[in-house]
């Protein structure tokens, strides 16, 4: 019997053969936008949970500033984890992570150029599951001239030596021995660290040899007697069920005991799983993101689903007589449902053989695209997984109502061409476009809002110069000679000006609490964003001086600051601030100037405070202006001085423009990725407009013909045929706008600068939307109204 149902299923995808590649078309699109969208939402929900104790890990941050100031630190003092090792119960063991930024390292011969290695303590290897495949697990740092690296660092270092016991050379002279080896990071991992060093090494060089004092008067002996330096991500495993509450509480009361003056001071903790997805205070992160990409991949495949049923049920009108002969001479409602559910599984299995196809032909560059590394590896139970629950719910969602409708015909009125009554109502299908087109509306909006948002942040007046500027960081050995350096590079032609800095202007730096001023409230713990720099750093990024007087370069600038719009505002001063004194952590002076806000940061966080201040002895990043036409000279010139410093190490630069850019890439290739699939959506929807279009054109085979005898004009036919199709897009805009409009909003959220929603935005969606629907409607009902009516009429006899 089912071999008979599969034959029949065939001839009839071959006797229907453009029906057949439309439905195929639609269900393979649908599948392999769907599953590449859900991969996607599952990849990013899996961050981290490879750790087989990812639920009893918390990261530890400081809730830190007031007003605008107000953040949470990620990276927090040293001795808390010590602290709380020893003082709370629940705490199992701490890991602590200095991450530092960019370093050459050279064996023998061949040097690397590493942007990502830290100093942690041994326990990295046994909180997370980050096991040593050479090395000894129990004692990975046998001393502070150690060091872990990953597998292909090892094999970027070594080629095919034994690791084990060679020695690399960190700067220009820091010898370290390779004691150990880890597999390379889950691609879902929020550590990706190259090289790992014992933190040991940090406390002996930062504190026992440089002596490291903090108010001039007292040396701290060691970072886990130091309170007062933000530098360490601090992680702390748990005893199963332990109240993070509870645990914040108790963090808290220890760093108040150790250091009063800092009270008050919260804490919060944040489960190792949640940090890809949720901002340190629970907020959404990512995660609204997913969210819609999840929202975005079942709305496709619902879609894909309605398509097949609008078009399977646009055919049915011609069904009907074989449905009823079959009824007459003795055929049961099952075996007519099976044998429909036969036919839609036999197209679903072509759909779903060329979709996984595809999936594999596409993987590479949906990857390079979406900056995913998703493989399709046939023994990962969690791929197979997503795409085995979308494969079989797409399918019943799709089988179902068809067969169900092709197997309810009533044998007499299906003879007679009454087959819209029952399950079968017109009314159904005319609901599923309204849904599919109201989606589509949707899409539209949020497409154009979008790329408004992209456009905005990529383009709006920051309030300082980032165009044609180089930037790079110099090595010690420059940083001694900087003045040469600087009048060095100021002497070529290609470069039009040039300034030193401490702080990366569109990545972010240090910040400080330890302030005071005139008439500071108690209740006051105002951080401020240090912008370290010489007398050009104003003018050099045009940064718009509103009050006071710029650095001149003499002694006395030392203890002169320069601070924003913002500062002035948070700090509660009015009228004139020029000469208020203010201290910043143990430099007392005054303000001599105040700028005119501008965005230091990514647009997604509100301006905050910032001081200016005249120290080119703690600027080590240098930003050299040129043009668009000389940026190669003066690439050349600045890679010359280099050299003449740092002819071992490679010369690392970077444009400030490019640079600003890199900041938003997620959110443009997210972007980017949205359109795309929201395209797809609307053409499938259009399938889905074309399927009913299809079924009103036969059903209204008759009454054309009759009109068209009786003198009606082909565009009157045209109308009559779209009219009701206009209706329904209608109704589809009417619920499509404001939904976009509210998904959108919470959209823009996230965004402390964002574009406007205007009118002219939802005014274009559903001219587009309408644009496209009859562009869809016209293909049938030009058709159907350029048909002979003889044939017309003959063929509904």
């Amino acid at each position: 019997m089912l071999k008979n149902y599969f034959k029949t299923a065939w001839r009839n995808v071959l006797a229907n053969k453009f029906y057949a590649a439309i439905n195929i078309t639609g269900l393979t699109v649908g599948l392999v936008v769907g599953i590449f969208m859900l991969l996607w939402v599952q990849d990013e929900l899996s961050y981290d949970r490879f750790n087989t104790k990812a639920d009893n890990i918390y990261k530890v941050g400081i809730v830190g500033g007031t007003g605008l100031s107000k953040q949470i630190f990620s990276s927090i003092i040293a001795p808390v984890a010590t602290f709380a090792k020893k003082e709370i119960p629940e705490v199992k063991d701490g890991v602590r992570i200095m991450s530092v930024g960019e370093a050459p390292f050279k064996y023998k011969d061949k040097i690397f150029y590493e942007d990502n290695f830290c100093f942690t303590d041994p326990s990295y290897f046994s909180v997370f599951d980050f096991p040593l495949i050479r090395g000894d697990k129990r004692d990975p740092f046998p001393d502070n001239n150690s060091v872990v690296i990953t597998e292909s660092t090892a094999k970027k270092y070594f080629g095919n030596e034994d690791p084990i016991g060679k020695t690399v050379v960190i700067g220009q002279n820091e010898p370290v021995a390779v004691t150990g080896v880890i597999a390379d990071y889950p691609k879902n991992s929020s550590f990706q660290y190259h090289v790992m060093l014992p933190l040991s090494r940090f406390n002996y060089l930062a504190y026992v040899k440089s002596k490291t004092s903090y108010d001039g008067k007292t040396t701290v002996p060691s970072m886990d007697a130091d309170w007062s330096s933000f530098s360490f991500q601090t992680y702390l495993l748990t005893k199963p069920n332990t109240n993070a509450a509870k645990l914040e509480k108790k963090l808290q009361a220890i760093h108040e005991r150790q250091k009063p003056e800092d009270a008050p001071v919260p804490y919060l903790t944040q489960a190792l799983p949640k940090m890809h997805l949720y901002q340190a205070d629970g907020a959404d992160g990512g995660m609204s993101t997913v969210r819609t990409f999840g929202i975005v991949a079942i709305m496709i495949l619902v879609i894909a689903c309605i398509n097949y049923v609008n078009l399977s049920t646009a055919r049915a009108m011609l069904r009907a007589k074989e449905v009823s002969m079959r009824k007459i001479i003795g055929a049961g409602k099952f075996q007519l449902f099976m044998q429909f559910m036969v036919e839609t599984m036999l197209l679903f299995a072509l759909a779903a053989v060329l979709a996984i196809t595809l999936m594999f032909v596409l993987l590479p560059y949906y990857n390079q695209f979406s900056g995913k590394q998703i493989t399709l590896s046939l023994t990962s139970f969690n791929v197979w997984a997503c795409i085995a629950i979308t494969l079989i719910g797409t399918l019943t969602a799709s089988s179902i109502y068809p067969a169900l409708l092709l197997s309810s015909f009533e044998p007499l009125k299906a003879l007679k061409g009454k087959i819209t009554a029952g399950i079968g109502t017109a009314a159904f299908r005319r609901i599923l476009v309204v849904l599919q087109f109201s989606v589509s509306v949707v899409l539209i909006v949020s497409t154009l809002i979008i790329g408004k948002q992209l456009k905005y942040i990529l383009t709006k007046d920051l309030g300082y110069d980032k165009e044609n500027i180089l930037t790079f960081t110099m090595r010690s050995d420059m940083h001694k000679h900087a003045d040469a350096v600087m009048n060095e590079l100021r002497k070529d032609p290609s470069i039009l000006s040039a300034t030193v800095s401490s702080r990366n202007m569109v990545v972010g730096g240090p910040s400080t609490g330890n302030n005071d001023w005139d008439g500071k409230p108690k209740s006051s713990n105002l951080w401020f964003n240090q912008i370290h720099g010489d007398k050009n750093i104003i003018d050099f990024f045009k940064i718009k001086l509103i009050q006071g007087s710029n650095f001149t370069g003499a002694v006395a600038d030392s203890s002169h600051f320069i601070i924003n719009e913002t500062a002035v505002k948070e700090m509660g001063l009015t009228g004139n601030v020029i000469g208020k004194r203010l201290r910043i952590q143990t430099i007392n002076g005054t303000i001599i100037g105040v700028v005119k806000d501008f965005h230091f940061q990514n647009l997604h966080r509100k301006i905050e405070p910032v001081v200016f201040q005249y120290s080119p002895a703690n600027s080590w990043r240098v930003y050299l202006k040129t043009t668009n036409a000389n940026a190669q000279r003066a690439i050349a010139v600045s890679t010359a001085v280099w050299k003449q410093y740092n002819n071992d190490v490679p010369f690392n630069y970077a444009f400030l423009d490019e640079s600003y850019r890199k900041i938003y890439s997620d959110d443009s290739r997210q972007g980017q990725l949205f359109n795309i699939f929201s395209v797809i959506a609307i053409v499938i929807s259009c399938l889905g407009l074309f399927g009913l279009a299809t079924y009103s054109a036969q059903v209204k085979t008759r009454e054309i013909g009759i009109r068209k005898v009786l003198g009606a004009s082909v565009a009157r036919i045209i109308t009559l045929l779209a009219s009701e199709f206009m209706i329904l897009i209608a109704v589809s805009t009417a619920i499509g706008l404001p939904v976009a409009w509210y998904a959108m909003n919470r959209w823009l959220q996230d965004f402390a600068y964002k574009t406007s929603i205007g009118w002219s935005v939802f005014v274009f969606s559903a001219f587009a939307a309408t644009a496209i629907a009859l562009a869809t409607i016209s293909v049938q009902s030009v058709k159907a109204a350029l048909a002979n009516p003889v044939k017309s009429l003959k063929n509904n006899d």
